[in-house]
């Protein structure tokens, strides 16, 4: 699969329609939603001077055991572009795969805006090896080369995949050794989190990740991403690069108080276990049968699997999903769980599902 491939139909949407298309068709979590009414009680310092927003920073950086800057802005590719701006110059490279939603899904926001290249290599089910690096280190010093300087990864894949602790060390180690910085895309973060079931900064504190995009909007918030520094050369930068690139709001206070209730008794995590089951369950009950074919175990709350186009018809009558068109009749799709996908829906596409295989 190719960059090129991650491409999506336009599947029509319905009223009462069972969707598995997006994390992003998800509703605002209950909690979360309370949280914003709360803060509508009264006016409040703008620009990210209240007390609200203060202590949404520093409950995010009361997950790390790492000095941290914190930075809150509107959207992932806001939290992407910030983020990775502040690390370099414009005659400077990131390296990402080239599935990366970065290289893929923001409509050249990184390069329009940095004024910097993208540097992409092939995946391997998802992800960058540090092996896949070394070529790009040859242009060091070549003054004709964007030079090399950060490494990007996404966190979990865009095709479902999970790193592991060891390969996000790895590639941290590999970075710092060659004078490169690593990013990590987390819109869905807190998936990877508790699908290996430890610590934000075991995973990312503790490995020697310089900054992340820590996603909110996938999980549970209305909307809000949250950029963490650990790169002190840099995060001094983050505030005045994030009002040029237009992400600085001035009703802060309306993202911060969703990051408050999103720490509060870790419903991050709540949230990501309820979408990770509700896809485990997927899983397992349709794994078996033989006209499946999955591009890799879904660890997360995503899943690519093919199945027949007869079969992709009949379930787009009844469920929200992404067909993927990478080429011609591959009857790949995307299914997707969110926090509050219930049993029943799943539970209905198993029967679906089960029912297709039976009578085709």
């Amino acid at each position: 699969m190719k960059s090129e491939d991650i491409q999506d139909d336009k599947t029509e949407w319905r009223p009462n329609m069972k969707t598995f298309k997006s994390d992003n068709t998800a509703s605002v979590h209950p909690k979360i939603m309370e949280a914003i009414v709360k803060a509508n009680q009264e006016h409040a310092i703008p620009y990210g001077d209240d007390p609200i927003t203060k202590e949404a920073i520093d409950r995010i950086k009361a997950l790390f055991s790492q000095p941290c800057e914190v930075s809150l802005v509107l959207n992932g590719t806001g939290a992407n572009i910030i983020g990775l701006s502040t690390l370099l110059k414009s005659y400077e490279a990131v390296i990402c795969v080239d599935t990366a939603h970065i290289n893929v899904d923001e409509c050249g926001a990184f390069e329009r805006y940095t004024g910097a290249k993208l540097l992409t290599v092939p995946h391997v089910n998802g992800k960058l090896l540090p092996e896949a690096i070394d070529r790009f280190l040859l242009d060091k010093g070549n003054e004709h080369h964007n030079q090399p300087k950060v490494i990007s990864i996404s966190q979990i894949t865009e095709l479902g995949t999970l790193y592991t602790t060891e390969e996000i060390k790895t590639l941290a180690d590999y970075a710092h050794s060659h004078d490169l910085l690593l990013h990590v895309d987390g819109a869905r973060i807190a998936n990877g989190v508790a699908a290996l079931g430890i610590s934000m900064d075991e995973m990312i504190g503790e490995t020697g990740v310089d900054v992340l995009s820590f996603g909110g909007a996938k999980n549970g918030m209305m909307y809000g991403e949250a950029i963490v520094s650990f790169d002190r050369s840099t995060s001094n930068s983050l505030k005045y690069t994030r009002k040029q690139g237009m992400q600085l709001m001035s009703k802060m206070r309306y993202i911060s108080a969703q990051y408050i209730a999103f720490l509060k008794d870790d419903l991050y995590l709540e949230n990501a276990h309820k979408a990770n089951n509700m896809m485990k369950k997927l899983y397992e009950e349709i794994k078996d049968i033989e006209r499946l074919e999955f591009m890799s175990i879904p660890y997360g709350n995503m899943m690519f699997v093919k199945m027949p186009q007869t079969w992709i018809d009949r379930l787009l009558t009844t469920f929200y999903f992404y067909q993927m068109t990478w080429e011609e009749e591959s009857g790949m799709v995307r299914l997707v769980t969110s926090f509050d996908t219930n049993l029943e829906e799943v539970e209905d596409l198993i029967k679906a599902i089960k029912e297709l295989n039976q009578n085709n």
